[in-house]
């Protein structure tokens, strides 16, 4: 609009040339005011869509952070329930509102369900709120859409959108805290041996490490890595022993001593927990 009513103008002074003032005075209300007023409405506009929304008592609260290159989820206590942490994967009910509070853990990362809503950054010191509601049962990819490292194309995550009665059930149980049986399962005693534990937490055992993600009910996970590989027993020990080949940058060491008869059997430790 600005360009034709420049040229207009600018057709017309052949005729009626301007004076020194007058020029003066329409490049300031059409470069300087115009763009301001404008501006001014739009901001106004947008300022309500700004405003941090206030979680109701039926909403569902779920924290995820950013991390180099996978998610850390959580899902906020309620009703008494204890809270659960989870890793490159987030179930949601259908037909509720879902907050997320998103923050991040060392850069800025940005969440994005291309199929549930658009983008929020995730920067370090500050907690970003994204409201969802999923319409339908189903699956929607996630993925970081801010470039944070090498690994940024390999960091996805999968959002299920579950029916409310089934999501219900699957959050009762998967927080509930079972002790699993120290059965001395080749696998387990590996897992021991070589200090997974310190890094990461399986519930119901020993293990507590919080510098990794969250292994409890492994073997529910649909994909492997921030959604880049499909979890079958040759990927995930593939992964424990050179996790650097399938996502660079990775912060997770290097176990090339183990062979692959050893890695596999952690592997099936890992998938049989569910």
């Amino acid at each position: 609009a600005i360009t034709v009513a420049l040229y207009v103008r600018a057709v017309r002074a052949s005729e009626h040339s301007l004076s020194h003032e007058q020029g003066m005075r329409m490049i300031l209300w059409v470069g300087a005011i115009g763009p301001t007023l404008i501006l001014t409405a739009l901001l106004l506009y947008a300022l309500p869509a700004m405003r941090p929304h206030p979680a109701d008592p039926g909403d569902l609260v779920i924290r995820v952070e950013g991390e180099q290159f996978w998610w850390r989820v959580a899902y906020r206590p309620s009703d008494n329930a204890p809270p659960l942490s989870w890793a490159n994967e987030i179930r949601v009910p259908v037909g509720r509102t879902v907050v997320f509070e998103l923050m991040s853990k060392d850069v800025i990362h940005s969440f994005w369900i291309p199929g549930l809503a658009g983008k929020m950054d995730m920067i370090p010191g500050r907690t970003n709120r994204l409201v969802v509601k999923a319409e339908k049962p189903g699956r929607y990819r996630g993925v970081c859409a801010e470039f944070c490292g090498l690994s940024h194309a390999l960091m996805a995550f999968d959002v299920i959108a579950m029916e409310p009665a089934p999501f219900d059930t699957w959050l009762a149980d998967a927080r509930a805290v079972v002790p699993l049986p120290a059965i001395a399962t080749p696998g387990r005693a590996l897992f021991d041996a070589q200090g997974c534990g310190a890094c990461h937490t399986i519930r119901g055992t020993p293990h507590a490490g919080t510098i990794g993600p969250d292994l409890s009910r492994f073997g529910e996970r649909l994909t492997l890595g921030a959604g880049i590989l499909p979890p079958t027993i040759d990927n995930i020990a593939a992964f424990i022993r050179t996790p650097q080949q399938a996502k660079p940058g990775v912060r997770m060491p290097a176990y090339p001593q183990l062979s692959q008869e050893d890695a596999s059997a952690i592997a099936h430790y890992l998938k049989g927990m569910k």
